[in-house]
């Protein structure tokens, strides 16, 4: 996984990937109607419905998975080859999960919307022991 791999290659390396796959996910989140809320290392954590409720929340949230697999799989064939970041090896894991979240401005020295919840804990334990190159949907 990404962590083997990062250990294997140097910080500007990895940061070159996650901007790369990032920058994807966000154009992808903006153009289906998705909020990223944050990024904990390599997890890209999203909502829709959020603040206005969707009836087609969970729709939009499994073709934006499907959407950033087929994103994975660009940046990896543009950034790996011969000679490249050997990112062949990389495989995207998502997990999806709907229900009610508590969601708010956490206030502090740093200040950030975070979301919190039993919803958030399953989309997390979906997505950490889902299979590679798959969708894990609840």
């Amino acid at each position: 996984g990404l962590t083997a791999w990062s250990s294997a290659h140097e910080p500007q390396q990895v940061f070159q990937l996650l901007e790369a796959l990032f920058r994807e996910f966000d154009a992808t989140a903006m153009e289906l109607g998705v909020f990223k809320v944050e990024t904990i290392g390599d997890c890209y954590v999203a909502v829709t419905g959020l603040p206005d409720p969707r009836d087609d929340h969970a729709v939009v949230m499994a073709q934006f998975a499907l959407e950033c697999h087929q994103k994975m799989d660009l940046v990896k064939a543009k950034l790996g080859g011969p000679g490249g970041l050997g990112t062949e090896v990389l495989r995207l894991r998502s997990g999806l999960h709907s229900g009610s979240v508590t969601a708010g401005v956490l206030r502090g020295q740093k200040s950030r919307f975070q979301l919190f919840g039993d919803t958030i804990n399953t989309a997390s334990r979906m997505e950490s022991t889902g299979e590679p190159s798959l969708v894990q949907i609840s």
